[in-house]
Formats: C-alpha cells, structure tokens, sequence
C-alpha cells in the first residue's frame, strides 16, 4: 500500500526544479555575496520551512545585502525596518488615518500597510528597539496577520521574517526575551570572511561594475515547495534521535543523565526545537535532491536551532562555556537512551 505521506510524482518534479533551482540562485548570489554559502544555504532551508531567522554578526558582514539579494532572486517583495528606540509599533504594522471623500464630504478612516507587509521583512538591529515595539512582530511571525484597531489583515505569503543583531555594541539596547527568541526558527551566526575571500569582496566592490540579476524561483513555486518539504518522509529512528538530543539538553530530562548538562545548562529547548531540526532537515534534504532525512541534515540543522534555546548558568559563564559548545559536545557524543 502507497504511503500518503509520500511525495508525489508532481512533488518530485518540484524536487528536481528545486535543485536546479538551488545552483542557479547560488551562482547568481555568487555575482553579489561572495563566499557565505553555508549561510545562504540556510536561510534557504528556513524560507522553504516557512521558518524565521535571526542573524548575528558585526556590522559590513553584507548581512542586509545578502537578504535583498536572495529576495531579487526570488522576485519576493522585501522590505526592511530599521529598528531604533522611537520606533512604534505602528510604523510595523501600520496605522488608521481619516480621509475626506471629496465628492460626499464624508469622512472614514482608510488603513496604511506597514512594512510588515512584505514577503521577506528585515528587521534590522530588532534589540535596538523596546519590548513592545518587538512584540508588534510576534502576532505577524506566528499568525502571519496584523491586527490593527480591532481588524485582522491577512499578511502574503510567503512570509519570513529576517532579523539582525550586532553581538559587540549592547549599551542601549532591549535583549530579546527568550519566549520571542524560541519564535525564530534559526539563529544564523555570521563569522569574518577569510583573507583570499575578504580581497575578492575588496576587488568586486571597489569598481564600476554593475550586476544584473536573473529570478530562479517565484514566491507560487516558493509556496508549494514549503508542502512539498513537510510530506519528505523522516524515519521513526530519526524522529527519535532528535528528541533524544533535544531532550538532553534539559537538565531535568535526559539531561540528568549527563553530569556536564546538569553542571552548565539552567534551561533546555522546549518541544519546537524538535520540530524545527526535523522541518530543517527535510528542507536541507529537498534542496540537495534527496527524498528523505539523513542523519547528516539533522546534524548541519540542529546548532542553528539550538544554539538560541539553551540558557546556560554560571558555572559555565565562569568556565567560558556557551551554548553552541553544548550542542557541538551533544552531537559529538553518544546520547543517553530514553
């Protein structure tokens, strides 16, 4: 009997276009961002997850660039918020205004969208703006919709919520609080590039050269590989790896288990971050042309998941120990069984 999970011959094919999809959007990101691939990579396997991103990084890293240029290529609408401590929540979401019929006299109030109504939304420097203007997002992340003076706006679809954060300068800014952080699907960390990469960026920006750039994908294609990516099949042993590792890193679960865990970790990651590493997986494996979920996406998936759900205690701020080196030991290591 056909498994009705399975994907279809349809689903193949857009598994297929995919891939092909996939070399072309990196050769045309290639004319722009040079090296990053890794991180381009993920952000396209949170965008077909229907996942948000929160991207940490010091400033000149091309971080805005990189995500305008994925939404070029895309042909997805992209807006971008410069979050600064004035900001309100309106100048998200939108706002009411009167206007006047010219014709009738009669007055009534006519909504202005916000630029939250966007297929890809960067929200620039999201920690240098207060809670409640961060939480003018959180509506729009899980529901994609705004509610505005009691009526609910559907937002386009796609959606993906982009955000950035500079790790180095924190004076006047508002940390985002961990019930926000667990609303992003990865938490995408940029490093310098190297030398021989950092000389071609210098030589490729420093001339007059213009660059054209071709749409691979459009966001209907975008749409139905995001269905295509949750009917990829994920074995019960892998179901079960994930929870094992995601449950290891609470110190009340199978985290008891391990000594290190109950010395350096205060809180674990809750339920989502299993859903996510699967959901993860299952793009990374659509994108590379697979048909199911090998161990290897759930380890390339699960730090970029994990590494923002883990609250580590003191004794491992005093050691020197962050929560990405807790991931990296986990999945170094054999977990402990249920």
């Amino acid at each position: 009997m056909a498994d009705p999970t399975a994907p279809a011959d349809a689903d193949l094919e857009m598994i297929d276009r995919l891939v092909d999809a996939r070399e072309k959007l990196m050769n045309e990101m290639g004319k722009i961002i040079i090296g990053q691939e890794e991180i381009i990579d993920q952000l396209l396997i949170a965008l077909f997850c229907g996942g948000h991103s929160l991207m940490v990084g010091v400033p000149g890293l091309a971080k805005t660039l990189m995500v305008r240029t994925i939404s070029n290529i895309l042909d997805l609408k992209f807006n971008r918020i410069q979050f600064t401590p004035d900001l309100m929540p309106s100048d998200i979401t939108g706002s009411e205004v009167i206007e006047m019929d010219t014709a009738t006299g009669e007055r009534r109030f006519r909504f202005i969208r916000g630029p939250v109504f966007a297929n890809i939304l960067l929200a620039d420097e999201i920690n240098r703006t207060p809670p409640k203007t961060q939480a003018a997002l959180l509506q729009a992340m899980e529901e994609h919709r705004v509610t505005v003076s009691g009526k609910t706006y559907v937002l386009d679809e796609p959606f993906f919520v982009l955000a950035t954060q500079n790790p180095i300068e924190q004076e006047g800014t508002y940390p985002l609080p961990e019930a926000q952080l667990d609303r992003f699907m990865f938490n995408i960390y940029i490093d310098y590039p190297s030398i021989p990469e950092e000389i071609d960026i210098v030589q490729s920006t420093t001339t007059a050269k213009e660059v054209k750039l071709s749409h691979v994908l459009t966001a209907g294609e975008v749409i139905a590989l995001k269905k295509v990516v949750r009917k990829i099949p994920a074995s019960t042993e892998m179901v079960d790896y994930v929870v094992r590792l995601v449950n290891c890193t609470r110190p009340p679960g199978l985290g008891e288990k391990l000594d290190w865990v109950k010395r350096w970790v205060r809180w674990g990651a809750g339920p989502r971050a299993s859903q996510y590493i699967i959901l993860g997986a299952k793009a990374r494996a659509v994108i590379r042309g697979n048909y199911c979920v090998a161990e290897d996406d759930i380890r390339h998936v699960a730090p970029a998941v994990l590494r923002h759900r883990i609250i580590t205690n003191f004794h491992a701020e005093s050691e020197g120990i962050k929560p990405i080196d807790i991931v990296t030991r986990l999945l170094e290591n054999e977990l402990p069984k249920a």
